[in-house]
C-alpha cells in the first residue's frame, strides 16, 4: 500500500511533498552544474589527485560526507532498535519498555535536525560537486524518512503502552510479524543506500507488499473478532491502529529506495505504483 493510498502528505507523487522538493532542488542544482545524470558511486575518500597531491578542500569535503553518512546510518539504527523495542513491549506486556520507546523518539529528531544542518552547511561551504550534491540532497531526505519512522515506532509504543496491562488479542493477529519485517527491511535498505546498490534497493522495495498483505490479514482478523464480541473493540482498535503505523515505515522504506535509485542515476521512479 503507497503512502498516496493511505492519505499521507509526504507521500511521493504529491505536489509539494518534501520528496518532490528534493528531487525539485536536486534538479535544479545539478542542472545549473552541467552534470545531471552523472552516476552515483559509493562514498570514496576522493581528495589525492592523479599526481598524488592532497586537495585540502577535497578532504574536507569528504570528511564531512563521510560524517554524515555515519549520522545516517546511526540514525537508522535507532529507528531499526525502537521498532524492535516497541514489538518487544508489546509481546511481553511492558509499559515501561514502550515509555522509553516514546522517550527515546526524541533522540531520533534530534538527531535528524543536526543531519540536516550538517548537510547544509556543508552545500554552503564546502562547493560540492554534482554527484555529491545529489549524495547530500537524498541523504537529507532520507535523514527525514527515517524520523517519521521514529515517529511511526513511538506512536505504536503508545498504543502498546495502552494494550499492556490488558490480555491479549489472538496474539495480536501479524502485528509482531509485520513488525520484525518492518525493522528488517530498515536495516537492508541502509545497507543498501551505503553501497548505493539499485538492485538492492528494488528487492527491500518489493518486500513491502510482504508487510501490506500481514496489515490487511490483520485488519480482517481484528474487525471480525471486533464484530463478534464487543469486549475486543478497545483492544482491536489499538491494535489496528499500531498495525497502520508498521504499514506507514514500509511505505518509508520504499522512499528510501527510490532515493537510492535517485542517488545512483538522477532519475525519479515510483517503485511502489
Amino acid at each position: 500500500m503507497s503512502e498516496h493510498e493511505m492519505g499521507d502528505p509526504g507521500a511521493p507523487g504529491d505536489p509539494g511533498t518534501p520528496a518532490d522538493a528534493v528531487h525539485a532542488q536536486a534538479d535544479d542544482i545539478l542542472e545549473r552544474a552541467g552534470d545531471g545524470r552523472t552516476p552515483a558511486q559509493p562514498l570514496a575518500a576522493g581528495s589525492v589527485s592523479a599526481g598524488g597531491v592532497v586537495n585540502p578542500r577535497r578532504e574536507m569535503l569528504d570528511n564531512e560526507m563521510r560524517e554524515i553518512k555515519d549520522d545516517i546510518l546511526r540514525m537508522g539504527s535507532y529507528v531499526e532498535d525502537s521498532i524492535r523495542a516497541a514489538i518487544a513491549a508489546l509481546t511481553s506486556h511492558d509499559a515501561a519498555a514502550a515509555t522509553a520507546v516514546i522517550v527515546g523518539d526524541g533522540r531520533i529528531n534530534e538527531m535528524q535536525r543536526e543531519v540536516s544542518g550538517l548537510i547544509t552547511r556543508t552545500i554552503a561551504t564546502q562547493s560540492p560537486v554534482a554527484r555529491d550534491l545529489r549524495f547530500l540532497l537524498a541523504l537529507d531526505h532520507v535523514g527525514y524518512e527515517l524520523e517519521r519512522m521514529g515517529d511511526h515506532a513511538s506512536s505504536v509504543a503508545k498504543q502498546v503502552r495502552k494494550l499492556a496491562p490488558e490480555p491479549p488479542l489472538k496474539r495480536y493477529v501479524d502485528l509482531p510479524a509485520m513488525g520484525e519485517l518492518a525493522a528488517t527491511l530498515v536495516g537492508e535498505i541502509l545497507r543498501a543506500l551505503v553501497d548505493v546498490d539499485v538492485d538492492a534497493a528494488r528487492a527491500v522495495a518489493a518486500r513491502d507488499d510482504e508487510i501490506d498483505v500481514l496489515y490487511h490479514r490483520t485488519f480482517d482478523e481484528v474487525v471480525a473478532l471486533m464484530r463478534a464480541d464487543p469486549d475486543n473493540v478497545e483492544r482491536g482498535t489499538r491494535i489496528l491502529f499500531a498495525s497502520h503505523y508498521i504499514e506507514r515505515i514500509g511505505d518509508r522504506v520504499t522512499n528510501i529506495a527510490e532515493d537510492v535509485v535517485f542517488l545512483a542515476s538522477g532519475e525519479i521512479e515510483d517503485l511502489n505504483p
